[in-house]
């Protein structure tokens, strides 16, 4: 397996900077990056996306462009050795990263020699399904998928930003908490929790 990094909110702080470099054993200014902005707002003009270029660009890559799944050919992503998918949508990533084709590439890269850097959709993309999102926020299907299954790098089910409470207001005023396990209940499942400030790391088979 490549190496994953799971995140919430990208190199949020330097302790998931640092685990991200600890993966790079080769020149990291020959290095081609793909921020893959398809779920974003403004897609590449996402301050969240131009964020990640400039962190990338302070950590010495020199090769970083900006790939949106929508419109550019996903083939882009086979001549890439770090491949870091942005946040926003979840339904409109799945949707075209199933409809290009990406989702195919990113799951044969992904048993290759390639970093792959999830944040929050980009996180649940590369989990098995997208369940919890439509269980949380439904408003959010625009495209009107009906099938929540993802690419299934990683068997772990995750529920990114679980420390932040405005922005998953509920009706019944249940916490996040009381949320996801009535989720896990209902789906007879174990959720992984992950703050903004945490990260998983996956390294040939090995959870940190």
């Amino acid at each position: 397996m490549s190496s994953l990094l799971l995140t919430s909110s990208g190199f949020y702080t330097q302790d998931i900077k640092n685990q991200f470099l600890n993966f790079i054993d080769r020149d990291i200014s020959q290095l081609k990056v793909a921020i893959i902005t398809t779920a974003s707002p403004m897609r590449g003009n996402n301050r969240y996306a131009q964020k990640a270029m400039q962190d990338f660009k302070d950590m010495g890559f020199q090769h970083i462009k900006f790939v949106d799944i929508e419109f550019d050919d996903p083939q882009i992503l086979l001549h890439t050795d770090v491949i870091y998918i942005n946040g926003g949508n979840p339904f409109t990533l799945l949707y075209y990263a199933k409809n290009s084709g990406a989702d195919e590439i990113i799951k044969t890269l992904a048993a290759q020699n390639v970093i792959i850097v999830g944040v929050s959709a980009g996180t649940l993309l590369l989990g098995p399904n997208i369940n919890i999102v439509n269980y949380f926020t439904p408003e959010m299907n625009t495209m009107d998928i009906t099938d929540f299954s993802a690419l299934g790098v990683t068997d772990k089910l995750i529920f990114p930003h679980y420390d932040r409470e405005d922005i998953f207001k509920d009706s019944m005023n249940r916490t996040i908490e009381e949320r996801i396990a009535a989720f896990e209940t209902n789906e007879n499942c174990r959720v992984t929790r992950l703050r903004d400030d945490e990260y998983i790391s996956i390294l040939k088979n090995q959870t940190q």
